[in-house]
């Protein structure tokens, strides 16, 4: 399974980023798919996951109401849209496949990963 992350950038706060990660290699709607972000000196964390039929969505609460995931089986790609961007946003993004049975918001059970993309906010 290949996962390719996009879309990040350099954005002011208040601003808006939407990042896609397209799959390849496997069933893309037999995975959970989730997005999650590491930040320097911290751990990584979730940010949002969704189930591979798209009824079950999960959120950090930092990002609540913030950054909505969606998948399009047909094409293939996870999203994450990113309003109201803020400084403590800012880190790399990861966007990760998951073949287990439940829609789970632990890294590591999560079984492929993708390389990434930069996301920094400035004030």
């Amino acid at each position: 399974v290949q996962l390719v992350a996009s879309g990040g950038g350099l954005v002011q706060a208040g601003g808006s980023l939407r990042l896609a990660c397209p799959v390849s290699g496997r069933i893309f709607s037999n995975y959970n798919m989730g997005w999650f972000r590491h930040a320097p000196g911290k751990e990584r964390e979730v940010v949002a996951v969704i189930s591979r039929s798209r009824i079950t969505a999960r959120y950090a609460d930092s990002v609540k109401g913030r950054f909505p995931i969606s998948r399009d089986n047909a094409e293939n790609t996870v999203y994450l849209q990113m309003n109201t961007l803020k400084p403590e946003d800012t880190a790399v993004y990861y966007c990760a496949a998951d073949w287990g049975p439940t829609t789970t918001v632990d890294p590591r059970d999560y079984d492929y990963w993708g390389q990434g993309t930069q996301v920094t906010v400035s004030s």
